[in-house]
């Protein structure tokens, strides 16, 4: 994702595409889903804010290391997307992780200018004992943890507790669920406030439906965060989904880059159930 800031309090945001995943079922995507057999596929995106001066990235993605690794589809290096919406990895300032997962947290080395910001929750719980349960460890890689514990005792690591301000126009909001400690990100743009949900809900579908995504942590705050996420962005059509392949249909086309997407603008038509059922 890039934006592009016109004040330090209002920015233009375009969302770029690394990886997609088109072998799940919505059984991967839904709990108590009435069609769990249907094909559902999922997309990956890396998200950058940019401007006086600045670069904050969201989220780094994985990497082709870790693509092999879990056998994980990749379109191109995360890294490489920012690279050709112009942005280098050694020039970028702020990286936010919103939750330290294998897809969110990946090649936290290549930044050696950035400091990170990260929930303190974030931190306790992909370090402390609920790691020894294989379930809630498999969507963490060990090394990223490791890398981050590395930032932290070289003091690049700035930990939040709840809400807090990163930069002027933009805030993180902790709202755990899916993992205990993670963030969404609120952003202030010339068409009003954009909420970046993050995985607070991978799909439009899960915060409009209240259906609440398989991997989970803490259910009750994965289910109070879809009404958060909705009150952030100022309504349903201003919250970016973590994972959503509408995102690619409902948002206009980067000018040169075929994979990236401007969103500060708004959809192309309100986002809604009807907009997923049409006739209901």
């Amino acid at each position: 994702l890039k934006v592009k800031v016109d004040s330090c309090q209002q920015a233009s945001v375009l969302a770029g595409k690394y990886a997609d995943r088109n072998a799940r079922t919505r059984a991967d995507s839904f709990v108590f889903d009435d069609h769990a057999a249907a094909p559902h596929g999922m997309d990956y995106f890396v998200w950058l804010l940019e401007g006086d001066g600045r670069r904050i990235v969201v989220d780094t993605g994985y990497d082709m290391a870790e693509a092999a690794r879990r056998d994980r589809p990749i379109l191109r290096d995360p890294v490489a997307a920012l690279g050709a919406l112009g942005v280098t990895a050694e020039t970028v300032d702020t990286v936010i992780i919103t939750h330290l997962h294998y897809d969110h947290a990946g090649g936290l080395d290549r930044y050696p200018a950035a400091t990170f910001h990260l929930q303190a929750a974030e931190m306790a719980y992909a370090t402390g004992p609920c790691m020894c349960h294989g379930v809630l460890q498999m969507p963490f890689t060990a090394d990223h943890v490791c890398e981050m514990v590395r930032h932290v005792y070289s003091g690049r690591v700035v930990f939040h507790d709840g809400s807090g301000e990163v930069a002027p126009g933009v805030r993180v909001h902790c709202v755990g669920g899916h993992s205990r400690g993670l963030q969404v990100v609120e952003v202030d743009t010339a068409h009003g406030p954009l909420c970046f949900a993050s995985d607070a809900s991978h799909y439009y579908e899960n915060f409009l439906a209240a259906k609440p995504f398989p991997i989970v942590v803490d259910m009750q705050p994965m289910l109070d965060g879809f009404d958060t996420i909705q009150r952030l962005g100022g309504g349903a059509s201003r919250v970016i989904p973590g994972h959503d392949p509408l995102v690619t249909t409902l948002f206009p086309a980067h000018e040169t880059v075929p994979f990236a997407w401007r969103l500060d603008v708004g959809p192309s038509r309100a986002v809604s159930l009807d907009m997923l059922y049409p006739g209901l």
